[in-house]
C-alpha cells in the first residue's frame, strides 16, 4: 500500500505494473489472510495501526480479484480503467502535435506490432501491449531467462513510451498542462 500510493503520485505506468505484481502475489498467496500477513505485513517496519491497514489494502485487492472473478488470472478493473485513460492520454499526444510522443511512438510501433502478434491478443490497444511486454520481461527476468538484443532493444522502446506518457499523464493530471481532447 505505501509503495502503491507513491508509485501512483509518481509514476502511473510503475503504479499499474505494480498492481499486476501484487494481484499475482496474492494468488501465489492462495489469497489466504494468515499467509499474506505473514510474508507481506509482518516484516514491516511500521507501527502496528499502520500494519492493519496496509492488511486491509492487500485483502481489498483480494476481494476485488474474487468479486471481479479473476482468481486465476486478469486484472482488477481499477488498473484496466487507468490503462484506458493512458491510451485516451495516447491519442490525444497523437494528435495534438506532440512531436516528441509521435517520434517515440513511430520508434515503438513496429514493437507493438510484433509483440501483438507473437502475444495473439490482437484486441488490446497500443498501450496495453506495452504493459503486458514490460510485465513479461519482468516476469522472464525473475526466472533467470535472458533475452535476444533485439527483444531488449523492443523493451526499451515500450518503457520510453510509457514513461514519457506517464510524464504527460500526471501532469494532465496535476493540472500543469491543458488537457482538451474535445478541442482537437
Amino acid at each position: 500500500m505505501l509503495i502503491a500510493k507513491q508509485k501512483r503520485k509518481e509514476n502511473i505506468a510503475e503504479y499499474i505494473l505494480y498492481l499486476w505484481q501484487l494481484e499475482d502475489l496474492l494468488r501465489a498467496l492462495s489469497f489466504d489472510g494468515d499467509k499474506i500477513y505473514s510474508t507481506l505485513i509482518e516484516p514491516l517496519q511500521v507501527k502496528n495501526e499502520k500494519k492493519q491497514e496496509i492488511f486491509f489494502w492487500y485483502v481489498s485487492i483480494a476481494n476485488l480479484l474474487h468479486e471481479e472473478g479473476k482468481n486465476a488470472n486478469g486484472h482488477i478493473n481499477h488498473s484496466s480503467h487507468l490503462i484506458r485513460e493512458l491510451n485516451d492520454v495516447h491519442v490525444y499526444l497523437l494528435k495534438s502535435g506532440d512531436e516528441k510522443y509521435k517520434l517515440l511512438f513511430a520508434q515503438a510501433k513496429p514493437n507493438i506490432e510484433a509483440y501483438r502478434e507473437k502475444s495473439g491478443n490482437e484486441q488490446s490497444n497500443d498501450i496495453e501491449v506495452c504493459f503486458n511486454a514490460l510485465y513479461a520481461k519482468m516476469l522472464l527476468s525473475l526466472r533467470g531467462e535472458t533475452i535476444s538484443e533485439e527483444t531488449e532493444n523492443a523493451f526499451k522502446s515500450f518503457s520510453a513510451l510509457l514513461a514519457y506518457l506517464a510524464a504527460k499523464f500526471h501532469r494532465f493530471e496535476r493540472g500543469e498542462e491543458a488537457y482538451r481532447p474535445d478541442k482537437l
